[in-house]
């Protein structure tokens, strides 16, 4: 096994781990320098295909404020969300985004050159930036990108699958071990310091708008190193992803469409959002969501309908250029024909608890991004708030670390020695079509734990994911980056479902058909790995 040492370990490499290893370079010396590790190429991640926008307060806004966003986003959290991240958050994004203009990212702007602004569910004025029209993420993971690329103070590490981190018997990260899928050779790094920039979870239900390299592998790696796992329960399906499959997921229809003005009808072209909320097409997520799904269940029918044709024709393709093309490529002039589109798996509210440094319940590791939960999205994200948290906290984690000592560890303990040795041995293992058991729990999750949940449907999920599990005899090591996603997306799917069985009310996107109701308080749900096994903390 071979042996190496950095100050910093960013795992991950979407726009949260990219603005981080730049953030933290620019601002802090470093002895033994960075290291960004993704599993994929650098640039392939859940930030790539985010299109609709990211959240901007900013001073010369005159018609938006701290405080009408902080209200926004405290009513779509459904009563979780913590006002003092929302707060902090809010008040940060104008300095993040005239950060992102010296990393060369660009955001559209009108012919007087200033910015433009578009309007979302559940906001209550325009204040989304945008840019490529809609293909923001790409845009700005482009733009972050090339800088990391060219920076010689950061090393990257491609096709590397983070397996395990090391923890101490004190309770400290020390560093990862990783799997290089392209060799197949296993490697020790020490570090101060690890940040979790993974991303999300959708790869567990059968439709999603997130590519496959979304399957929760910091949510498992950070259970495992006995961190605090935050609301789990809470996955925003998206309303309006394009009802045609693609190899890997669901091309998004962005929230943006509805913004600029699309209806949601049905087949005979007859709108119906006015049945569920008085917003309609810009009610939050949750409810727009169950409002097609529910169109749906009652008319047998695979989707509905987004109408798009009453917005003009020279705006369409000047503001969704991608979503035109996509949608022409499967034989649909959006200009003219309604959209097929259908609920999928989009983002994962909960995640690893942090604060807004990013430092988790382990001493050492640090989460940014979608794999954590720092009480900015309570049970209901509010539209283009992710990315927003995304530069945020990633700023943040960088201006915590500038004032620590980042000395990789000079002396491992027994506990140290111990994880590292069971990825020293070998041992023979047959390989196993995880294709096949992934899709076999997709269907599982899609099934039991999806938009409408119930006692009885969690529960048989859970029984039918132990039933899976036989098929994958896979404790420690695995044989390739395919085993390891599929074990991590093993663990996180039970994680899911037993925070949803924990919590007897529907609040947000998780609903209960037996539990229809919001309790009066609400209450986060945390859980840990206390001696091995799942526990809830109180």
């Amino acid at each position: 096994m071979k042996y190496s040492k950095y100050s910093v370990v960013i795992i991950g490499s979407g726009i949260a781990g990219l603005y981080a290893a730049l953030k933290i370079e620019q601002q802090t010396n470093l002895d033994d320098g960075i290291l960004l590790i993704t599993k994929s190429k650098l640039g392939e991640s859940n930030s790539r295909y985010a299109q609709g926008g990211m959240v901007a307060v900013m001073k010369d806004n005159k018609t938006d404020s701290t405080e009408s966003h902080i209200t926004d986003t405290l009513k779509a959290g459904a009563g979780l969300s913590e006002f003092n991240a929302v707060k902090f958050i809010s008040e940060h994004s104008d300095a993040v985004v005239r950060d992102l203009l010296k990393f060369g990212v660009e955001f559209d702007r009108d012919e007087n050159n200033n910015f433009c602004f578009t309007k979302e569910a559940a906001h209550s004025v325009r204040r989304i930036l945008h840019s490529g029209g809609d293909a923001t993420g790409k845009m700005i993971e482009k733009a972050l990108t090339k800088d990391v690329r060219e920076n010689e103070n950061i090393d990257v590490y491609e096709q590397t699958e983070a397996v395990e981190l090391l923890v101490s018997s004190n309770n400290d990260c020390k560093g990862v071990i990783v799997f290089n899928d392209l060799t197949h050779e296993y490697e020790t790094i020490y570090s101060s310091a690890v940040i979790l920039a993974t991303g999300g979870l959708g790869q567990l239900y059968k439709y999603t708008t997130n590519p496959a390299v979304a399957t929760g592998d910091g949510l498992a790696l950070a259970y495992n190193a006995g961190a605090i796992l935050q609301d789990l329960e809470f996955i925003q399906f998206h309303p309006t992803a394009l009802a045609i499959d693609g190899d890997e997921n669901r091309f998004l229809i962005s929230e943006a469409v509805r913004g600029e003005g699309a209806k949601l009808v049905d087949a005979d072209g007859i709108e119906f959002m006015h049945k569920y909320h008085e917003k309609r097409e810009l009610a939050p997520r949750d409810i727009v969501t169950r409002a097609n799904y529910n169109e749906m269940l009652e008319k047998h029918a695979d989707h509905v309908y987004l109408n798009a044709t009453c917005i003009d024709k020279e705006k369409l393709a000047e503001r969704f250029p991608n979503i035109s093309r996509i949608c022409l490529e499967n034989g649909i002039d959006i200009t003219r024909d309604f959209i097929p589109v259908a609920p999928a798996a989009h983002y994962s509210m909960g995640g690893i608890k942090t604060d807004m440094e990013g430092r988790t319940s382990v001493q050492g590791l640090y989460a940014i991004g979608e794999a954590a939960s720092t009480g900015l999205h309570g049970g209901n994200r509010l539209a283009s708030n992710s990315i927003l948290e995304c530069v945020v906290c990633a700023y943040q984690v960088a201006d915590y670390l500038k004032n620590k000592e980042l000395k990789t560890p000079k002396q491992i303990d027994e506990d140290l020695k111990t994880t590292i040795d069971k990825y020293s041995r070998d041992l023979l293992m047959e390989e196993i079509d995880v294709e096949v058991l992934k899709h076999e729990l997709q269907n599982i999750m899609w099934r039991g734990a999806g938009i409408l949940r119930s006692e009885n449907t969690l529960t048989k999920a859970l029984d039918e994911i132990k039933e899976l599990s036989k098929k994958f005899p896979r404790s420690i090591k695995c044989l390739s980056k395919e085993e390891y996603e599929f074990k991590n997306m093993l663990l996180v799917s039970r994680l899911i479902i037993n925070a949803a069985l924990q919590r007897k009310e529907s609040r947000g996107a998780h609903f209960r058909l037996d539990y229809p109701n919001t309790d009066e308080v609400g209450k986060h749900s945390l859980i840990t790995k206390n001696e091995g096994e799942l526990s809830f903390v109180k």
